[in-house]
């Protein structure tokens, strides 16, 4: 079978499966794992050549709607005639549903049931170690500096705060990316701030972005340099690697009521 991915975490779902020998190209942005290094490139997630992934003679493209302006993708591969299944998760259950349907697409179904278990069995120790945290962190995400842009109730993001002894301070927005401001994140008093700009390296986030805007030091994570800037790819990609992040996110939380290495 020949497969192209044109998102990074479909890419990262089908590394869980031992799938990557099945992958004949991916998008520029797929970084994980290490065996896709020298794959063909058919360009970022929201600018796909469709022409090259057909030049690729995939049998099927795993598509995505996870960011919005991946449509125009969706559009041309229909144009294209090219066979293809959307993942558009927003909670961890519809991850791991995600997992199971890859699988079964690919002909993994037992492998990728085993994947699910195992996900879904992560999920449940970390709920059952934060449901004894009395004292819940009150956390700002923010995923774009300008306009502001941070996971309302329906991303995952709010399932991985409360798991990691905390709650995602938009959470009562009944939406999966909310645009606010900078006065609304005052208002909204956060004890940490977690930066994980979409499709940006740490490198790039500097907290004294944050630092600089206006009242910002009437914020309680910036006058104590609770500012978190955190892996992107850990963080804004719905694939299994998000347990990955939830463990980081609360031993810094949580340093000592969480098991870590």
């Amino acid at each position: 079978m020949r497969i192209v991915s044109i998102c990074p975490s479909n890419t990262e779902i089908l590394a869980y499966l031992d799938a990557i020998d099945l992958l004949v190209g991916v998008d520029d942005d797929s970084d994980w794992p290490l065996e896709i290094d020298g794959l063909p490139r058919v360009g970022r997630d929201l600018n796909i050549d469709v022409n090259k992934v057909k030049e690729l003679r995939p049998d099927l493209v795993l598509a995505s709607l996870s960011v919005p302006g991946m449509e125009r993708n969706i559009e041309q591969l229909e144009e294209y005639g090219l066979p293809y299944i959307i993942l558009n998760p927003n909670s961890l259950n519809e991850i791991a549903d995600n997992i199971k349907t890859v699988g079964e697409e690919i002909g993994k179904q037992e492998l990728a049931d085993q994947v699910y278990t195992s996900f879904l069995k992560t999920i449940d120790q970390f709920q059952n170690w934060s449901n004894q945290i009395e004292n819940r962190k009150k956390v700002y995400w923010e995923w774009w500096p300008k306009p502001i842009f941070t996971p309302g109730g329906k991303n995952w993001l709010t399932e991985i705060s409360e798991l990691a002894g905390a709650y995602n301070v938009f959470r009562d927005y009944d939406q999966a990316s909310v645009q606010t401001t900078w006065e609304e994140v005052i208002d909204k008093e956060p004890d940490e701030i977690c930066m994980v700009w979409v499709g940006v390296k740490e490198a790039k986030m500097n907290p004294g972005h944050i630092k600089k805007r206006h009242n910002a030091l009437s914020l309680k994570p910036v006058k104590e340099n609770r500012i978190h800037v955190l892996e992107e790819y850990l963080y804004c990609r719905p694939s299994p690697r998000l347990l990955e992040g939830l463990e980081k996110l609360a031993t810094i939380l949580h340093p000592d009521h969480f098991p870590h290495e």
